[in-house]
This record gives C-alpha cells, sequence and structure tokens, in this order.
C-alpha cells in the first residue's frame, strides 16, 4: 500500500473503534476524521464533497421536518390510545397493538421519531395497567427495526442504498414489506409465548384505560388534516418518483416545504421549535461518513476488499449473497449499521465491475442484514438505544444481556427467515 492508502486505512479504523466506543460523539468522529482525511492530503475537499450523498441528506431532513410538524398535532397519542381500546386494554392484546403501531410508523417516518413519539404512551399505558412495560418497550424496539426494513425511507441504510443504486420506493415496498410482515407476525407469536405469561391486569384497570379519550389529544384538528394531506402527497410522489424523474429527497423537501409553509401561516414560532427537532448531530455524522469512506474509494481500498470478498466465495452469487446477509447482520447487532453500509455499498458496486453479473440479491440482502441485525443488541440500532434512555429516565432499566437474551436469538430466526426468501426469490 502507498502513503495515502496507508493514512486512509489508519484514520477510517481509528475513526470506526471511537464510534464503536461511544466515548467521543460520532458526529465529532465523522466530522473530524473527514476533515483529517482532507488535511492529509488522501482526498480534496471538491473529490469529498462529490462524495457526500446530498439525496440521502436531503431525505433524512425532509423526513424531520414533516414528522416533526405532525407531531405537534397530537395524532401519534391518538394513535397510541386508539390501538389500545381497540383491543380493550387487553395486556398481551396491547403488546401486538402497539407493536404494529410502532412497526407502521417506522415504515412510514423513521425509527428513532417513531419510538420518541409511541413509548412515552407505552409508559403511560402501562403504568395505568400496572403490567410491566420491559416487554413492550423490547417488542417496540425489535418492531421498530423489522418496521424500519420495509421500506425506501423506514431506516437510514434503505435510504443510503436506495440513494446509492437507483432504488425507488416501489422497489423497496415490493421486494422487502411483504417479508418484513411475515417476520413480523413470527416474531410477535415468539414474544407472547415468551412474555405472555407474566402480563395479566385487573378488569377495572382496563375499565380505566377504556375511558380515555383519544380525539381528546388532537391538540390542532385544522393542522392535522392539512398534515395528513402533505403526508399522502409526499407518499405519492415517493411512489412516482421514478416516473416523475425525481429524486427522493424532493419528494421528501417538497412535503416538508408546504408543511412549513402551512405551519408559518398558523404560528410563526412553530418553524424554529421544528427545525430545532430536526437531529443535525445525524446529519452531520452522514456527511463525515460519506467523506471518509469516499477516502477508502479514492485510495482503492474498497475495490480490494471487493476481490478479496469474491475470492473467498469464488463469485459464487449464491454464496456472495449468503455472505453479505449473515456478516451485514452480525456486524449491524454490535457496531452501528451506517458506516457498515456506507462501506459496503461502494464494495458491491466493486465486485459487479469485477464480473458478479447480478447484484439484485446483493443490495436486499445488504438491506435485510443490516436492517434485522440492529435487532440483535441494545446497541445495534439507534432506536435501541433512544428506548434504552427513556427506560432508565423512568427507572425502569433494560440490561444489555437481558435485551440479548430474548434479542438476539430472535434476530437469527429473522435472518434465517431472510436466507430462506434470499435464495427462493433472487437465486
Amino acid at each position: 500500500m502507498d502513503t495515502s492508502t496507508t493514512i486512509a486505512v489508519i484514520i477510517f479504523v481509528g475513526a470506526y473503534a471511537l464510534i464503536i466506543s461511544e466515548k467521543v460523539h460520532r458526529t465529532i468522529v465523522g466530522i473530524f476524521g473527514a476533515m483529517l482525511m482532507i488535511l492529509f492530503g488522501v482526498i480534496d475537499q471538491e473529490t469529498a464533497i462529490h462524495h457526500i450523498d446530498f439525496n440521502t441528506l436531503g431525505l433524512l431532513i425532509g423526513m424531520m421536518i414533516v414528522v416533526g410538524i405532525t407531531s405537534e398535532t397530537g395524532l401519534f397519542n391518538f394513535l397510541a390510545i386508539w390501538s389500545a381500546k381497540k383491543v380493550k386494554a387487553r395486556p398481551i392484546a396491547l403488546l401486538v397493538a402497539l407493536s404494529a403501531l410502532t412497526m407502521v410508523c417506522s415504515a412510514l417516518l423513521d425509527n428513532v421519531t417513531t419510538v420518541l413519539l409511541t413509548v412515552p404512551i407505552t409508559f403511560s399505558i402501562t403504568a395505568q395497567l400496572k403490567v410491566d412495560v420491559k416487554p413492550y418497550l423490547i417488542s417496540q424496539i425489535l418492531a421498530s427495526n423489522i418496521g424500519g426494513t420495509a421500506t425506501l425511507i423506514g431506516d437510514p441504510p434503505n435510504i443510503m442504498i436506495g440513494s446509492a443504486v437507483g432504488l425507488n420506493f416501489m422497489d423497496f415496498v415490493f421486494n422487502l414489506t411483504g417479508i418484513t410482515i411475515l417476520i413480523f407476525i413470527v416474531v410477535e407469536f415468539l414474544l407472547i409465548a415468551i412474555y405472555g405469561k407474566e402480563l395479566r391486569t385487573q378488569p377495572e384497570l382496563q375499565e380505566k384505560i377504556m375511558r380515555l379519550d383519544a380525539k381528546g389529544q388532537i391538540a390542532d384538528r385544522a393542522l392535522l388534516k392539512k398534515c395528513l394531506l402533505v403526508i399522502a402527497f409526499t407518499i405519492g410522489l415517493f411512489v412516482l418518483h421514478g416516473c416523475l424523474g425525481l429524486e427522493t429527497a424532493t419528494a421528501a423537501l417538497t412535503g416538508a416545504g408546504l408543511l412549513l409553509l402551512i405551519a408559518y401561516t398558523q404560528n410563526e414560532h412553530m418553524i424554529a421549535k421544528v427545525l430545532s427537532k430536526v437531529e443535525w448531530l445525524a446529519i452531520f455524522f452522514f456527511a463525515g461518513l460519506f467523506v471518509l469512506v469516499g477516502a477508502l474509494v479514492e485510495t482503492g481500498v474498497i475495490k480490494m476488499l471487493a476481490a478479496e470478498a469474491i475470492k473467498v466465495t469464488s463469485g459464487n452469487e449464491d454464496a456472495t449473497a449468503m455472505l453479505i446477509l449473515w456478516m451485514s447482520a452480525f456486524a449491524s447487532a454490535f457496531i452501528d449499521n451506517i458506516p457498515f453500509v456506507a462501506t459496503l455499498i461502494p464494495l458491491i458496486k466493486d465486485m459487479g465491475e469485477m464480473g458478479l453479473a447480478n447484484l439484485d440479491p446483493m443490495w436486499w440482502s445488504l438491506a435485510l442484514g443490516a436492517c434485522l441485525g440492529g435487532n440483535g443488541t441494545l446497541i445495534g440500532a439507534s432506536a435501541n438505544v433512544v428506548v434504552a434512555s427513556m427506560a432508565a429516565q423512568r427507572g425502569k432499566q433494560i440490561s444489555f444481556l437481558g435485551f440479548m437474551k430474548v434479542a438476539f436469538p430472535i434476530m437469527i430466526l429473522t435472518i434465517l427467515i431472510s436466507s430462506v426468501y434470499v435464495w427462493i426469490r433472487y437465486l
């Protein structure tokens, strides 16, 4: 390896180690690592900017704004209480209802935003029923990552894959939504088998939940109607963006711009509040990460890794897809799936240039492995960490080993199901 390549590898590995250790905030690591790549001459500024995927960043920012404004209407509180009442506040049925709500919201929004909105309601309902909240939290963590697997906009790895490869919203729906619904059903049956005997409450407590006014949670009906119209319009743009020749970021930012304009006409102070809720730390982390990976692309490291991977599998399409699926799952269980996916995207592209004819199985294997693998441990995905933090703040500690004891075997089962699916459908 020449000097630039050596420096690039050292900076990248050092940044990765710091991200895993969580001793320094990952946004600082991403930005500082990117700047080191430029300062040491591994990559120049213009090339670095070229490697930043602004479509991914625009999509994330747009959806965060849409969710931020919609949350002001009280919609998510309404949905949680409405779900509880629909199942008559029966603890086991409530577990499935709240998990299903989390899954659907995670497919259409993003995982972290979804759990931030739904988990507080879960605490409230379970406290009133006097049942242990932990099974509900674990189920919602798993559901958020399963739901995020289902669509282009559900989880950052899917956004990154879609943007890099040119896969549209409907591609993800046709290829992943069906299998994720099946996986969700299997996981819920397993959780009921594990926790069913613990989930018991008194009839009078159920009656208390039934008396709650779900409609009373809606704080602004006029804004809610407008938000739902804009969300429907935005999803329509996602579905048709390929036909219209639009990028996904354009669809998301169009919806965000419309809602910002609507919110401003109602309350000009809401704009600052909503924009402050955008996860700018995540956005800047992504930008730095794209530069770090771009440096590896420019120095030929990614191409070298691709060549080694093809040697291991002897260029066999079946073996390569399974390698990517399982490697992604185990890696994502213990490290952040975002930098991992950012590294594998150019690697898979290089495999195509080296003679691997059909890359479709590789992309869907990467999406399934990276998203579902996040369920393996408490640090496997951002939503997991957020829920654990919210639980700790309320005195309900979810231990790393306690979560892993339940979640890791379930994650292995979901990857086995995914393996069968990839094998039958693509190989």
